[in-house]
């Protein structure tokens, strides 16, 4: 049938096109020589240049069109198509433009016509190949140049997108000048009714394909037409190739992105990429773009974008979207764009793409020196500024400096101006006082002017300057804020989302099924260890429960058994799997639990590797200077670890052939790519977003890179999914925050006698000096405010070490939930933040409670058992189950429970019995705890009183989940034996559940 056929689909498409401004190009006027479409160039040249034109023809008459499009195919095949596109070509010293863009305002009516005056092509069925007669289902032209070509299949013919990525991979000579990279045509779409996939260079079986696709219920695919009517991929034509959509693209999104890169061999060489937009990223900046013009300035959005989204990218488009916009007036919407940022690699990235943009250098300026050059780039109206929170600080400082220097009064203040701030990992950088000093730099003239008429309605003339640290934490109508991130927390969506929602998404899931990222926990092993100690002296000293299970713990993580028994088992797993993987190119890391360790892990690695001469060599990261007490006298640091090669070196040499196998503590965790990572040796407590962001460093893609492999002798797989699945399809906002608990706590501070009111005016009166009347002596003034609930505090302490400490916590929870809560609640409340404050200079000067001794059992305890067990092999499901949703900060302090005494010897029993089938009194230690805090909750305490004990298990049992997963760093084997054995996790749920219920009862069963 007819209406069945790809014919038929390519029909639907062109109609559409052509509908639509698009205009049909006969293919028999193409140029199989020169490929374009002569007499298109020609007549946009003519109409849109005529008097370059007639200077052209006084020089070459009848042959003016020859040397014309001689010098345009001459340019394309040396600068590329796309350079020639967006700046023309020369002709005998006249340029000549071969299309016209959307200008950013509208005051140039010339610049209006020759951008109406393009001319989009659409050809069907196109003879491409002077060599044959092969042909393309649709080519698009622009002025005659062709830009992009699409292989149309339908399914109904049994023909899908994947039989179109087979026809450019194998029918497609990439040596043809219309499908050699750069010279022609930019971007080649395989197309089918279902998906889309597009590939900017034609490699033979070596081209890339990217997914072109919207996404579909959290993962890939396209959803389909909500009304019924038309195809899934239908936005291909209606949207993405929309004509003013298509130019726009040309114009300000496709560019070539050069970088040098090591081979996996070792080699730099030039790697040049055609990146045209992912689907997701021109919604993202297009839907951010349209969404500020609408909206306005001052409003806050949130794109949660996984790994492997491009984000850099995306940052990029947006910088030079947000900075060239103008207002429907024509003025422009932002002054400057703020990027922050830690990530050097976007400095270049930004400055490249921009250039071919822009073709002009100085509209991105890094800060890489100091405050003073971020103060001046503000000042100046750089448009686009990168820089970190930092600096931000420090910039008033910088511009009362400045304005001195030119002798003007009241500086230190810029003008009200309008920013736009792209926040690149937005979750690490809301928190804290840098991130209200870069509003209130920001905030300019207008901050000040809304702090002193607040000022004057409250009869606090003297305080203006507390009144716009107040304006300061909450949203500004000059202010802008993009955040980016791939895991937000609770925070992150409430103060940047709308209701608590991000504005744009792109799961881990899309990425993952869409090949964007591997699913680094498709292979995860875990490993439980067993071992059994004994004294090795006659003493049996009294110690304090807590520090002297820390001091067991570390006596066994440290012990040269462990270390040897666990590199053993990595060295030989890397030796015989790792490092045949990505082609035999393939590398790990090992993540350890302290400087220390990973100082001990690099020796014995290197001790195992030479005693075996196997051909591997290692790495090690860590900050500062490690001293080992085991050998006195004997310091370690990262660059005398790894043989002189410097920090900044690292990357770059462990990216090399040259090594192998990367040791880290606390770095190299986030932010850290790197495609050859195939494997990750985990020896360390990994929870929440350190879970996500540590293991991602696997996902990486390389052309060779199948899988992925985990090895995990520490962490529970249970965690580990709970972490994923909470971002998997994207973060839910949890319970929500009450801000009458921050009143609470206002109340009980105040009340505990700590501080006195007037201790708190009087520190505020130095504190929120106007900056000109600052001086030395205030420093002086500021301790002596503080003193005194210093020393009430220390009084505190000595006395009530339990009460002093909750009220520590209190103070800490004030302070966050102030900090949190001023961000996304209008406070008119002075004296929240005169105390907020008060309390942030105070919380360091309070002494810190009595730890209790640190034990040292090196020459006291001897490993007498040892063995190491796989428990648990293959992939974690993200697919099945409910995500966590990300809960709030809460009021909660942080009290602190002093031990009993107890005899050595029985807190060794419980180590070494703690593993064993049956339920044992050893195990009371651990448990007693849990116990006395399930009896105060208020769920457990009525569940006892209404219920009979085998009714009450059942309530008893979810919290007991809870308690264990909040209490697991104290007692990790317990908790990952209770989490993996139901045998044992129910013996212990009834006992427990037993105990409690007695206890809530009066009865008393056990003494």
């Amino acid at each position: 049938m007819q209406n069945t056929n790809e014919s038929a689909f390519e029909t639907v498409i062109e109609t559409h096109l052509l509908e639509n401004g698009y205009k049909p190009v006969n293919k028999n006027s193409y140029d199989k020589t020169r490929v374009i479409f002569p007499q298109k160039v020609l007549d946009f040249i003519q109409t849109t240049q005529p008097r370059e034109w007639a200077k052209l023809e006084a020089l070459h008459a009848e042959h003016t069109s020859e040397q014309v499009l001689g010098d345009l195919c001459k340019w394309m095949d040396t600068y590329g198509a796309l350079t020639t596109l967006r700046h023309g070509f020369k002709c005998y010293g006249r340029t000549l433009y071969i299309a016209y863009f959307k200008a950013a305002h509208t005051m140039n009516p010339e610049l209006e016509a020759n951008y109406a005056a393009n001319c989009l092509g659409i050809t069907r069925q196109l003879q491409y190949s002077a060599r044959g007669n092969q042909s393309l289902d649709l080519t698009i032209s622009l002025n005659g140049v062709p830009i992009a070509t699409l292989e149309i299949k339908n399914p109904l013919t049994n023909q899908t997108v994947e039989h179109a990525k087979k026809q450019y991979k194998q029918d497609r000579d990439p040596r043809e000048i219309l499908f050699e990279f750069k010279r022609r045509a930019l971007v080649h779409f395989a197309v089918d009714t279902e998906l889309v996939f597009m590939a900017t260079r034609l490699a033979g079986n070596a081209t890339y394909f990217l997914p072109f696709n919207k996404g579909w219920e959290g993962g890939a695919g396209n959803p389909p037409d909500r009304n019924g009517r038309t195809y899934r991929t239908a936005y291909l034509w209606e949207e993405v190739l929309q004509r003013d959509s298509l130019l726009d693209l040309l114009a300000r999104y496709i560019h070539l992105q050069v970088e040098e890169k090591l081979t996996d061999e070792g080699r730099k060489v030039k790697k040049e990429t055609m990146i045209f937009p992912r689907y997701h990223q021109m919604e993202a900046v297009r839907s951010l773009v349209n969404a500020t013009q609408s909206d306005g300035i001052g409003n806050n959005y949130l794109i949660e974008h996984s790994a492997g989204s491009g984000k850099s990218n995306t940052i990029a488009w947006l910088a030079h979207r947000l900075a060239s916009l103008h207002s429907a007036e024509n003025s422009r919407v932002f002054d400057s764009v703020i990027v922050i940022t830690d990530r050097l690699v976007l400095d270049k990235q930004l400055q490249d793409t921009i250039y071919q943009f822009e073709h002009k250098r100085g509209v991105v300026l890094k800060i890489d020196d100091n405050s003073r050059q971020l103060a001046e780039a503000l000042e100046n109206g750089v448009p686009i500024v990168i820089t970190t929170l930092q600096k931000f600080p420090f910039v008033s400082r910088q511009l009362m400096k400045m304005a001195e220097e030119r002798g003007e009064a009241g500086g230190g203040i810029l003008p009200t101006r309008r920013f736009a701030v792209i926040i690149d990992e937005a979750h690490s950088s809301q928190g804290g006082e840098s991130a209200t000093d870069l509003k209130e730099v920001l905030g300019g003239e207008s901050l000040v002017e809304e702090a002193q008429r607040r000022a004057t309605e409250e009869g606090e003339e003297k305080l203006v300057e507390l009144y716009r640290s107040m304006a300061k934490r909450g949203r500004q109508d000059n202010l802008s804020f993009f955040a980016f991130t791939a895991t937000p927390k609770h925070k992150t969506l409430k103060v940047f989302g709308k209701n608590g929602t991000p504005f744009h998404r792109y799961t881990m899931r899309q990425a993952i099924e869409e090949g964007f990222i591997l699913d680094v926990l498709k292979n995860y092993t875990t490993y439980a260890t067993y071992f059994k100690l004994v004294q090795a002296s006659g003493d049996d000293p009294q110690v304090e429960r807590k520090n002297a299970a820390k001091a067991l713990a570390r006596f066994l993580r440290l012990h040269p058994h462990n270390i040897a028994q666990k590199t053993e088992i990595m060295v030989e797993h890397f030796y015989a799997v790792t490092r045949h993987k990505i082609g035999g190119h393939s590398k790990a890391m090992v993540v350890t639990g302290s400087r220390l360790e990973a100082v001990r892990y690099k020796v014995s690695f290197d001790d195992y590797i030479k005693a075996k001469g196997y051909a591997i060599k290692s790495l090690v990261a860590f900050s500062g200077t490690v001293n080992d007490d085991k050998i006195p006298n004997k310091s370690y640091t990262e660059e005398g670890m790894n043989e002189g090669i410097k920090e900044k070196e690292l990357p770059e040499k462990f990216n090399t052939p040259e090594y192998h196998v990367l040791l880290v503590a606390e770095k190299y965790q986030t932010g850290f790519d790197q495609p050859l990572l195939h494997t990750m040796y985990v020896d360390k407590r990994l929870a929440g977003i350190q879970a996500v962001q540590t293991l991602s460093r696997l996902n990486r893609i390389h052309p060779l890179k199948e899988d992925t492999f985990v090895l995990d002798f520490v962490n529970d797989r249970e965690e580990i999914r709970t972490a994923f699945k909470m971002y998997f399809e994207g973060a839910e906002i949890g319970e929500e925050v009450d801000p009458a608990h921050m009143y609470r706590l206002q109340n009980e501070l105040d009340v505990s006698g700590i501080y006195m009111p007037e201790e708190i005016e009087r520190f505020c009166m130095v504190y929120f000096k106007p900056k000109q009347r600052q001086s030395p002596a205030d420093h002086e003034a500021i301790n002596a405010s503080l003193d005194p609930a210093v020393s009430r505090f220390t009084v505190f302490l000595r006395d009530n070490e339990e009460e002093a400490e909750l009220w520590r916590g209190r103070l800490q929870s004030f302070r966050n939930l102030y900090n949190f809560l001023s961000q996304v609640i209008p406070y008119q409340d002075s004296d929240l933040e005169k105390l907020y404050v008060f309390l942030r200079h105070l919380s360091p000067k309070l002494p810190l409670r009595h730890s209790g001794p640190r034990y040292n059992f090196d020459d006291e305890i001897r490993l007498e058992y040892y063995r190491l067990q796989k428990i648990s092999e293959g992939s974690i499901n993200l697919r099945e189950g409910y995500a966590q949703a990300l809960d709030g900060p809460t009021e909660v302090g942080t009290g602190v429970v002093r031990e009993d005494p107890m005899v050595l010897s029985r807190l060794i029993d419980l180590i070494n019995e703690r593993f064993g089938t049956d339920f044992n009194q050893a195990d009371q230690l651990f448990f007693d705890q849990l116990i006395e805090t399930a009896i105060r909750d208020e769920s457990i305490i009525k569940a006892a009183e209404v219920n009979p004990e085998d009714k009450f298990i059942l309530v008893f049992q979810n919290l007991l989940q809870s308690l264990f997963v909040e209490r697991m760093d104290q007692n990790e084997d317990i908790f990952a034996r209770f989490m993996n054995d139901s045998a044992f996790q129910k013996l212990v749920t009834k006992w427990l559940a037993s105990e409690a219920y007695d206890k809530l009862r009066g009865i008393k069963k056990y003494q």
